[in-house]
């Protein structure tokens, strides 16, 4: 006879290792310049940014403000700034004052 398990309706708990390891990867000196990190770095934060963890939105919108080329991703990467700078990160604040044009 098979026992039947009803799992609960809450979804599982985020896990913080993808930040964690994206973070790990771009505060690395000799890592952190090289493009296919950088990359790798912003496909981990960018489910946990979706999340609207902070952090993370913090951390992608900076990447793709500075590293990428295309308007799309500077214009998702100011998007995602403005929204880590709403939730109090510091960083983002910061970044979203040097970006944004002063009247």
């Amino acid at each position: 006879m098979k026992s039947r398990v009803s799992l609960p309706d809450t979804p599982a708990p985020r896990s913080g290792l993808p930040l964690r390891v994206a973070s790990w990867l771009l505060d690395r000196p000799q890592l952190g310049q090289r493009e296919g990190i950088k990359r790798l770095a912003g496909h981990l934060l960018k489910q946990p940014a979706r999340q609207g963890v902070t952090e993370a939105q913090s951390r992608l919108g900076l990447l793709l403000c500075r590293e990428c080329g295309g308007q799309r991703d500077r214009r998702i990467g100011f998007e995602l700034l403005r929204l880590a700078a709403r939730a109090g990160d510091p960083v983002a604040q910061r970044e979203l004052g040097r970006q944004e044009p002063t009247a």
